[in-house]
């Protein structure tokens, strides 16, 4: 039976109803099966009210293709979706619309009727994301998809805080946290971005309390020194030796406070005296610590001075800082100010400046967590891709400080922490509790904080698997396979998942990461909002089709490295599905073949391009196996593109149009044998057409099955190595291709035929290509000789590798005509020298002009006498 393509190919018809036969035919289910390997990939949850974009569209190709690569080798391939709460980007968003369309704060629900608000934002925009993805052509197992807070999920998390706080990592204290005013919620070391910013070193006067003299500190933020409590000096340094133990004056609040000695500072930076604010640095408060300083907190949650501020109290911190620089100055206390850039930190959300407070939080001991994190690492259980990213991840972790997760927003895992009302202990409990465990009080309260959104996504590998519940899931497909992501959220959540798992599972969460960076504009900008050059990933598909905007994407993109995007890039991949859909247009239209199967006597092209697939399925194989996925795709678009639609269909027109009924059917079994194959080492990267195509063909004896994604992928086969023949072949496209490239540098029409003169060592072979040679290098008459021409006058030479091919010039040119056209062209080269021998000998030219432009001028001059001399040369050939 045979079937034809329609003319042009449509991506915008195809791709929806392949997605659908997909999923109507349960190809992205994955089973636990012990007869298979199994492969997992759990995806990185995109946030629950997200728009896909180019980095999402990067991830999902990358995961995608390493899926459909293992499923086809056989294995159980689960690729797990899902999506993230992400507490403060969801609350932000669903505050925003209240206020806009309500005029509302939450605070006016109460925390019960917001929650149910965000809730229902969540079941109206949740699903947008997973339908974009689809639009991809993503092969998820939908039917296992997760939400980080989904009951499963939930119970994974109120278990690893129970158990962490069971064995002492997770407790609650007074510390320096990072501190977001604007979205009035702590954050982690990891949430905060520093940014280099202008701003000013201020020298302060602090008189002696005795009247013998001052000291002067230097401060970038002297809106925090109403709350100093000490000043610190090095114990070494003689100018201070006598006046520590003393006090001080703090400016403006007229407080005394004591100088201290400690190894914190410097010899020899600054001042040598150092303001101690134990409540608005974390460096100030360990000082505090080990000499008892007083802690007094001057800035609240919103960013405004409180009552501890003085005479600031309910300024902005930015007013106040203003207004004490001012008062300073005209009190006498400021000594001098100077320009100063620092790193200051802000919130990786909404960017504005970090506070440092001192804040009673939650926190996740990290000391102990990080040896087996690092060790696993360290020892290759866990592999990064590219290997230098794990130096990223070791310097980090053997630097990391205590996690604070709790953050002050009401979307969220709720801390299951509940004070006594009586006695004040801390309950923490897998339920809720209904009386205190220390004194038997009822009245208890439930800590209102949440923990940070990283904190559940740290379980991820294994929440979604079902634990804590031992389940067939978790038991055949943890720990997963691969981890795909980008270099961005190393710290954020590769690291967290790895602690996590060693601790909760005592076992890796992954075996893989593989690295990717970050997908930027044609010009290496960052995609973003404020610049305006986001480029909408769907609009790209949508214009081109999934499978050109999926190998826009992977194509010379190499693991760990940012790519640019060019729309142009787009274009082309859309060229090269028409190409894919022509060729198998054409070769479908060709055949009478029912059934797909290699004969036994195959011919010299035959064997030539079955070898040249033969290697490609070993390199293809070997590269996706290592991550190499754009050098994978590169070399499978070669040889689509080259081997197969310009050569090997070319090859076979002779045999498909001749009389020879056996070598007819050879070729059509050939043809579609090698497309089959090529569709299948091409449909990772572009599932669409090749499963549409793939539909449409003869299928191969013995393979059963209805999809092309769930087929057999291609295995090396000894047999099918022809390395004589594939040599042979190649000396004869070698020949052919010189030949052609010489005719047309001479603009010789194919329709002008001429004699080829082939001298060579290995005549066998190209005696094999002969008919090749006559008729794509546009022969009248091959010759093939053992030695060169005597007399090589008026002959074209043409070296190839295994041979030297002799052509008559007067059977490809008209003499006269091209004497005519080197004459004209010779003159006009020669007026052009002319010209510039002329500027070059006048003195005041060469004297004055640039040394640049008179380069420029000799430049032209060698190139000119460098045209005259080949077209001389042109010109004597003729003549001879």
């Amino acid at each position: 039976m045979k079937k034809e393509l329609p003319k042009v190919y449509e991506p915008q018809q195809v791709e929806s109803r392949i997605y659908q036969m997909w999923m109507d035919g349960g190809c992205f289910r994955a089973e636990p099966d012990p007869k298979k390997k199994p492969f997992s990939i759990v995806m990185p949850p995109p946030n629950v009210t997200g728009q896909l974009h180019m980095g999402h569209a990067l991830d999902s190709t990358l995961q995608d293709i390493l899926t459909r690569f293992k499923r086809m080798q056989g294995y159980s391939a689960l690729w797990l979706p899902g999506t993230d709460h992400a507490g403060i980007a969801t609350q932000i968003k669903v505050e925003e619309e209240l206020r806009k369309s309500e005029g509302k704060t939450r605070y006016d629900l109460g925390r019960e009727k917001f929650l149910e608000r965000v809730w229902q934002w969540k079941e109206k925009y949740g699903g947008r994301i997973v339908r974009q993805q689809q639009k991809l052509g993503v092969s998820c197992d939908w039917s296992r998809s997760r939400f980080t807070m989904d009951e499963g999920c939930s119970k994974a998390v109120r278990e690893t805080f129970c158990d962490l706080y069971e064995k002492g990592y997770i407790y609650k204290g007074s510390r320096i946290i990072n501190w977001c005013p604007h979205c009035t919620t702590a954050l982690s070391d990891a949430e905060v971005e520093y940014v280099d910013k202008p701003g000013h070193l201020w020298y302060i006067r602090y008189p002696l309390s005795d009247g013998s003299g001052d000291l002067v500190v230097a401060t970038t933020r002297p809106e925090t020194m109403m709350g100093d409590t000490g000043v610190a000096v090095n114990p070494e340094d003689e100018r201070f030796k006598d006046l520590v133990g003393k006090t001080c004056i703090l400016p403006i609040m007229n407080r005394e406070i004591p100088i201290v000695a400690d190894d914190y500072v410097e010899l020899g930076f600054g001042t040598g005296a150092v303001k101690m604010t134990p409540a608005h640095d974390p460096n100030d408060f360990e000082v505090g610590l080990r000499h008892n300083l007083e802690v007094i907190r001057v800035i609240n949650d919103d960013g405004f001075i409180n009552e501890d501020g003085g005479p600031y109290n309910g300024m902005d911190r930015y007013e106040c800082r203003r207004q004490i620089i001012k008062d300073l100055e005209e009190q006498g206390y400021l000594v001098k100010s100077e320009p100063y850039s620092h790193n200051v930190g802000t919130c990786y959300r909404c960017h504005n400046d970090v506070e440092p407070l001192i804040s009673a939080q939650w926190f996740v001991k990290m000391e102990p967590l990080a040896q087996e994190a690092l060790r696993v690492v360290r020892s290759g259980e866990v592999k990064f891709v590219p290997e230098r990213f794990s130096k990223t991840y070791t310097n980090w972790m053997e630097n990391v400080h205590d996690w604070c997760i709790s953050r002050q927003l009401w979307w969220g895992h709720q801390i299951p922490a509940w004070y006594c009302d009586e006695c004040g202990h801390i309950n923490v409990s897998r339920e809720d509790p209904v009386q205190c465990e220390k004194c038997g009080c009822t009245h208890l309260t439930r800590d209102p904080d949440v923990l940070d959104t990283w904190f559940s996504s740290a379980l991820w590998p294994f929440s979604t698997l079902g634990w804590p519940e031992k389940t067939e899931d978790l038991k055949y497909f943890y720990p997963t396979s691969v981890m795909v992501t980008g270099y961005d959220i190393i710290f954020f959540w590769v690291a967290r998942m790895i602690f996590s798992g060693c601790e909760q599972m005592k076992e890796i969460p992954f075996h893989t990461v593989l690295i990717h960076g970050l997908v930027r504009d044609d010009k290496g900008r960052k995609m973003s909002k404020s610049l305006g050059n986001g480029i909408d990933p769907l609009e790209m598909a949508e214009q081109y089709g999934a499978d050109a905007l999926r190998f826009n994407l992977i194509t010379g993109n190499s693991p760990g490295n940012d790519t640019r995007f060019y729309t142009e890039k787009c274009e082309a991949m859309r060229n090269f599905a028409n190409k894919i859909w022509n060729a198998s247009r054409f070769v479908m239209m060709n055949l009478s073949i029912e059934t797909c199967r290699l004969p036994e006597r195959l011919e010299l092209e035959d064997k030539w391009v079955l070898s040249k697939l033969n290697t490609l399925v070993r390199e293809v194989t070997e590269n996706l196996d290592s991550y190499e996925i754009g050098v994978a795709s590169a070399k499978v678009y070669d040889f689509i593109w080259d081997t197969y639609c310009d050569w090997y269909i070319e090859l076979t027109k002779t045999r498909m149009n001749g009389e020879d009924a056996q070598s007819r059917q050879t070729a059509e079994q050939v043809l579609c044998y090698v497309l089959t194959q090529v569709l299948k080492l091409l449909h990772p990267f572009m599932p669409f057409i090749t499963e549409e195509i793939w539909q449409a063909l003869p299928r191969l004896e013995g393979e059963e099955g209805a999809f092309l994604m769930t087929s057999q992928w291609p295995e090396y086969r000894q047999a099918l190595d022809f390395p004589a023949e594939e040599a042979a072949m190649e000396a004869v496209m070698d020949t052919i291709k010189a030949v052609r490239a010489r005719r047309a540098e001479m603009n010789v029409p194919p329709s002008k035929k001429a004699e080829l003169i082939l001298s060579t060592e290995e005549p066998a072979i190209y005696r094999q290509g002969i008919h090749f040679i006559t008729r794509l290098a546009f022969a009248s008459e091959v010759k093939i000789v053992g030695e060169a021409p005597e007399n090589l006058n008026g002959l074209v030479t043409i070296v190839t590798h295994k041979a030297n091919v002799y052509i008559p010039l007067r059977e490809l040119v008209d003499f006269e005509k091209e004497l005519e056209r080197i004459g004209k062209e010779k003159e006009k080269a020669q007026k052009g020298l002319a010209s510039v021998e002329g500027k070059l000998k006048n003195e005041k030219f060469v004297a004055n002009a640039p040394e640049a432009v008179v380069n420029a001028e000799r430049e032209k001059a060698v190139k000119y006498r460098e045209l005259i001399a080949k077209l001389e040369e042109s010109e004597a050939a003729m003549k001879n």
